[in-house]
């Protein structure tokens, strides 16, 4: 277990470029914040134009590097279109955090009214925003970064949001037999169960059933590309780690959150500047390693 890892070396630079998606507002404006302030140069993106244009606007008027272009990750054709434009203006990327998502449920509520939508952008858009600027991920001896904004919901063994299906739980723990297809097989029967009307035997997670099961997959998903990135030669390394913000006050927990959105956001920028290159794979809550 992590619980410290020692102070910074500055291996960034201003010319270090940092992608932040979902970046307008709540977690995601506030991690493009904290990563403008330790001197990096952040593209925040956001769906909407205009609101992510008044975002970057707030950051420049702070005297921060910061960029914005907009990027839709349900859109494949604003995904390439967005990743075009990193190559052309910055040459690549060298840090990507994955912050847009999506939930539909607040406090004790449990619908799955949206749970396609839920699972296509938490889970299978967030894949595609990663598999499109990997390659876009410039070499360094520092090597790349690549953060998920996950959740403790996500969890293979949480006291009510274990998956019922132990086979399938052991498979997911296991990351000598945790394959892409495995995950996408376990979303894709959870969507398909809830447009049968059969979900709620499906063995699922108790408590925001669609989005805990999003996470989960994402969770998982970052187990799995961490061990497929651990082949890339020195040098051209990428670290990919996910984290829980905290039930933080933000408009999608409906501002019933008790953390802010500077305390949720202090451990991704964590990771996204973490010196200790062997930091791969893992899930954190607190800047400490939590077990999947």
């Amino acid at each position: 277990m992590f619980e410290h890892i020692g102070p910074f070396f500055r291996w960034w630079s201003s010319e270090t470029i940092a992608v932040v998606t979902g970046a307008n507002r709540g977690i995601g404006f506030e991690i493009a914040h904290q990563l403008a302030l330790h001197g990096l140069t952040v593209v925040l993106t956001s769906r909407a134009t205009a609101v992510g244009e008044e975002a970057k606007k707030v950051l420049q008027e702070g005297g921060l590097n910061v960029a914005f272009h907009q990027l839709d990750i349900d859109d494949i054709e604003s995904i390439k279109s967005f990743a075009d434009w990193i190559k052309e203006t910055y040459g690549g990327l060298d840090i990507l955090v994955n912050n847009a998502g999506v939930n539909f449920n607040v406090g004790n509520d449990n619908s799955v009214e949206f749970a396609e939508k839920v699972i296509k952008t938490n889970y299978y858009s967030t894949k595609n925003v990663t598999q499109a600027l990997i390659p876009l991920m410039r070499p360094s001896a520092s090597g790349s970064r690549i953060v998920n904004v996950s959740s403790r919901l996500g969890r293979l063994n949480g006291k009510r949001n274990k998956l019922g299906d132990i086979e399938l739980r052991e498979q997911l723990g296991n990351v000598d037999t945790l394959t892409e297809e495995l995950i996408d097989k376990m979303v894709d029967s959870f969507v398909q169960q809830v447009k049968d009307g059969t979900w709620q035997s499906g063995g699922w997670p108790e408590v925001s059933t669609d989005y805990s099961l999003s996470k989960l997959a994402v969770n998982a998903y970052t187990r799995f590309l961490a061990k497929t990135l651990s082949d890339r030669p020195e040098g051209s390394k990428i670290y990919i780690n996910c984290y829980c913000p905290g039930f933080v006050k933000t408009a999608m927990t409906g501002w019933a959150g008790h953390t802010s959105p500077e305390d949720g956001a202090d451990t991704a920028v964590w990771l996204a500047l973490i010196p200790d290159l062997s930091v791969s794979g893992k899930f954190f809550a607190e800047r400490r390693e939590v077990n999947f």
